[in-house]
């Protein structure tokens, strides 16, 4: 399996009321940890989709080096998540060579590492199948699939990946990270995933 990885970073943020991935995490902020941690679990291009409108986001993907080549713009992050990941399937940016992608939340910066590489783990199992955590019974993020479902998304008429994925064949395990049910929405969010942080 060759991954590839995309973190989801066009939101606006409203609930937050300022740029959420920006919020410090350890030494860096949370999308600066998110890189870094998909990097560390060897995937072979770690790619973000933000929106181009979004200066400060811009900004700290320059601090933080993220080569241009490994960048995606959303022309219309207003229209939603799906966007940014159409626009991800779109992108003729991609190594040649991956075999399966990676769709991540960026605001899931506690999630375990133990959880991640479960489901890359799971995929290199069933490297046909499109593969998901599962916690108590409900399919989480991130998401892996492989080469074919991840192009069909490029022209998938559905609206939301839940859509998408509800026709498709999914492999799942069961996680115990609590951290699966929680985005970083609102302030109180964030002092939780805090919390949470090994």
């Amino acid at each position: 399996m060759n991954l590839g990885t995309v973190i989801l970073a066009a939101g606006s943020s409203r609930r937050m009321g300022r740029p959420k991935l920006l919020l410090p995490w350890g030494d860096t902020s949370v999308l600066g940890h998110q890189i870094r941690l998909w990097q560390q679990l060897g995937a072979a291009q770690v790619c973000v989709v933000y929106s181009p409108t979004n200066e400060a986001i811009r900004a700290e993907l320059d601090r933080l080096g993220l080569a241009a080549g490994n960048r995606i713009a959303n022309p219309q992050p207003g229209d939603g998540m799906f966007s940014s990941i159409r626009s991800a399937a779109r992108w003729n940016g991609w190594k040649p060579g991956l075999t399966h992608w990676a769709i991540t939340l960026g605001d899931q910066p506690h999630l375990r590492r133990e959880t991640l590489r479960a489901v890359i783990d799971l995929a290199k199992e069933q490297p046909d199948r499109i593969c998901q955590p599962r916690r108590m019974g409900h399919l989480r993020h991130p998401v892996i699939l492989p080469e074919h479902p991840f192009e069909q998304l490029r022209d998938a008429t559905v609206s939301t990946l839940k859509e998408f994925l509800a026709s498709q064949p999914i492999a799942s395990c069961e996680v115990d990270d609590s951290g699966l049910d929680l985005d970083i929405d609102a302030p109180e969010d964030y002092e939780r995933a805090l919390r949470l942080s090994p």
